[in-house]
């Protein structure tokens, strides 16, 4: 009888073996697995996936067991070890006719290489360059475009790593397939720009082409005399006999009874300079933003600035300010969370689904009752990118245009309506994600943080603000104390505004405990 407890331990060779079988089979990825081999292991190299390794050495044991260099490379998996594995793999191909082996040695070269900094190892290079292009011609129709064009960056930014690799990163110990990745997606940018242009040209084509068939005819009777327009006021939507009927429609058109046909109106500019100085006394750490959003308003008799983006590290009061903006000037807002928004719900749904809506801006414009409505896209860097829903991103373009914006085709009322004079802002930490015809659209202002001496200047707003969301009235509380005052100015140094926030909060809430007690 043999005891378990006499069994030898599993060396760490035998643990990666398990480890990498086990995520193989575990891991899901059903899209990936349909990738030729060398593409599979090129995609989840280029994640940083750091099981890979052990996926490819369990590949190799059940393949070629029994290989001694296999254990050595995945205990030092650099460019030796993996050059001296993958001829061994090239020579058991031939000796033992293993098509198979050369295979797992394209892939052994592939995630072991480092940056080609010389032609010692540039016939090594070339070598995985053509296993990846052979794979890449042999990509699966089913696959995913996202899929398909993570693939396509890989093997491109692999083919142009020899020349371009300084482009993307400047130390030559980092892994050749993490710069193919980030070189590949460089390369296509200009030409995902240029496409997205083209696509917003043939947009705005056939809107021009639309406008033609509508004035063509112009002389076709209506349901009655269009009503007359008072200065300072717009009609975002007027009545369409062809399109504006039927059961659907009647559901659709209920919200927005109140600006069909109806003149609204366009708030007036208030004086910019009382504006400006209760801004200044609440962000007084950002006199330059304060300054540059307010410019765009001077001269105007009604509320309109351009689409404005502000940028810059989290916590520091983009969004307040952008409330504060809407509350002072005294305009409607529509906050949109760009992490949780799609393309597909902000540009309306058409009628023909059962979750039919119109656009955001004309259901802000609705619930506003005039139609200068302010519209927040925060955190747009966080939109997402898939194109799955449609990406807000692409659906951006044709809002934040005034000649698009001015005869929007709404898909739910399936006619057009005048969102030229919303007002756009948007914000964001970083803009290195954001499409170049997007930003191009935007002002852009870079949003500071707060510094120490800032504390006393913020302390006021961001009371009133916590009593506001409490429900409570300025008047019921004292100010902070001295006391209470060092208190967060021992913990606040600068910085985030949230974080201040945090710190009043505990504050006030010891202090109602401290009361309730007596």
């Amino acid at each position: 009888m043999i005891d378990d407890l006499d069994d030898p331990p599993l060396s760490d060779f035998d643990e990666d073996l398990i480890e990498g079988a086990a995520e193989d089979s575990a891991s899901g990825e059903q899209a990936a697995a349909e990738l030729p081999r060398v593409l599979r292991y090129a995609v989840l190299a280029s994640r940083a996936d750091h099981s890979v390794y052990q996926r490819l050495a369990a590949e190799i044991e059940t393949v070629c067991p029994g290989i001694a260099l296999t254990a050595t490379w995945i205990d030092t998996p650099d460019a030796a070890s993996g050059c001296a594995l993958a001829i061994e793999l090239d020579h058991r191909a031939v000796r033992e006719d293993q098509s198979e082996c050369r295979s797992l040695a394209d892939c052994v070269r592939l995630i072991s290489l480092a940056l080609p900094r010389d032609r010692t190892l540039g016939e090594e290079h070339r070598r995985v360059a053509s296993a990846l292009a052979a794979a890449l011609r042999k990509l699966p129709q089913s696959i995913t475009f996202a899929l398909a064009a993570e693939v396509e960056a890989v093997v491109y930014g692999w083919a142009a790593l020899p020349v371009c690799a300084h482009e993307v990163v400047g130390a030559f110990q980092t892994p050749a397939i993490r710069a193919a990745a980030m070189l590949g997606a460089r390369m296509a940018r200009r030409r995902i720009d240029e496409a997205e242009e083209k696509a917003f040209a043939r947009s705005r084509e056939r809107l021009r082409k639309a406008d033609g068939r509508e004035a063509a005819r112009g002389d076709v009777d209506t349901a009655g005399p269009l009503p007359a327009v008072p200065d300072g006021h717009v009609v975002v939507a007027r009545t369409d006999p062809v399109t504006m009927s039927g059961h659907k429609f009647k559901e659709i058109i209920t919200p927005l009874k109140s600006l069909i046909d109806v003149p609204l109106p366009l708030i007036k500019t208030p004086p910019l300079a009382e504006v400006r100085r209760q801004l200044m006394a609440e962000f007084s750490y950002a006199a330059s933003v304060v300054d540059f959003v307010l410019s765009d308003l001077v001269g105007r008799p009604t509320i309109a600035f351009r689409p404005l983006l502000m940028v810059g590290p989290p916590g520091g009061g983009k969004t307040r300010f952008a409330q504060r903006l809407h509350q002072l000037l005294g305009i409607g807002m529509w906050r949109t969370d760009s992490s949780g928004a799609d393309g597909a719900a902000f540009s309306g749904t058409d009628r023909r689904w059962a979750t039919a809506q119109p656009c955001h801006p004309l259901l802000a414009i609705a619930r506003a009752g005039h139609a200068n409505v302010l519209v927040l896209l925060d955190e747009l860097d966080k939109a997402a990118i898939s194109r799955d829903h449609g990406r807000l991103f692409d659906c951006l373009l044709g809002f934040l245009e005034i000649d698009s914006a001015r005869q929007y085709p709404d898909p739910a009322l399936q006619t057009t309506v005048d969102l030229r004079h919303v007002c756009y802002v948007a914000t964001a930490n970083f803009i290195d994600n954001l499409p170049s015809p997007l930003l191009d659209r935007f002002r852009q202002i870079v949003f500071p943080k707060p510094a120490e001496e800032d504390l006393q200047a913020l302390l006021p707003a961001v009371v009133t603000d916590i009593l506001r969301d409490q429900g409570m009235d300025q008047r019921w509380i004292d100010g902070l104390s001295p006391s209470e005052t060092a208190a967060i100015a021992h913990h606040w140094r600068g910085g985030s505004v949230r974080r201040l926030r945090r710190l009043v909060e505990i504050v006030l809430r010891q202090r109602d405990g401290q009361a309730s007690r007596h």
